[in-house]
């Protein structure tokens, strides 16, 4: 009787060091595919010209939190779902509140109100000067403003002062909004291919993390 205690006494802790080791590389080796995946996908947006603010929407977690399990798990999401869909699947896109989109031009700037981009409402309140509609017959119709070409090296447009808009004098008609009827974008991401690969990736990764208990 007590050899037989003895050897379920060595039965059970060989028992207990195997889960743990199984418990370490599971969730070591989903770790690994969660950053990888995530890092993967921040690669596409920017690699796609789509911007570095855009890829750190890219998040990823793993489960359970701060401890070791053999049915750990990871998730990986975007905080801009809806723009990423977009971009994955291709879009077209149209005005939902006019008849045309507003493009900006370099010479809009980047940005308006906030963090969101300029729009032509954004850039009238920003300049304190209305925009004027040209149209074109057979090609896009622009947004246009009358602006004071900057010189040196800086380049470029500048904000006319008042005087300058009442005689018209060293003024130039800068194109600050194209106006087109739709956008037709894409497919430039490839999301659920990066999740397959992450997918049939992590059993090696667990193999690669696994720890011979008796070894060590």
């Amino acid at each position: 009787m007590r050899l037989e205690a003895a050897l379920t006494g060595d039965l059970g802790r060989m028992m207990a060091a195997e889960i743990k080791a199984a418990e370490q590389a599971v969730t070591t080796g989903m770790r690994a595919a969660t950053d990888g995946l995530k890092t993967e996908l921040r690669s596409q947006i920017t690699d796609a010209g789509l911007g570095a603010r855009l890829a750190r929407t890219w998040r990823g977690e793993t489960f359970p939190k701060g401890r070791t399990s053999i049915a750990a798990a990871g998730f990986v999401w975007s905080k801009a779902p809806g723009i990423v869909r977009v971009y994955e699947e291709g879009a077209v896109i149209r005005s939902t509140k006019g008849f045309f989109l507003a493009i900006p031009t370099e010479a809009a700037g980047k940005f308006g109100d906030g963090a969101e981009k300029i729009t032509p409402g954004g850039w009238e309140r920003r300049n304190g000067q209305r925009l004027r509609f040209i149209f074109r017959r057979g090609a896009p119709s622009l947004l246009v403003a009358d602006l004071r070409a900057r010189t040196g090296k800086r380049g470029g447009f500048g904000r006319a002062s008042a005087t300058a808009l009442r005689t018209g004098r060293g003024l130039t008609t800068v194109p600050i909004f194209i106006l087109v009827p739709q956008v037709s974008l894409k497919k430039r991401l490839d999301v659920a291919g990066a999740a397959a690969r992450w997918q049939a990736r992590l059993p090696g990764l667990v193999v690669r993390n696994w720890r011979d208990p008796q070894g060590e």
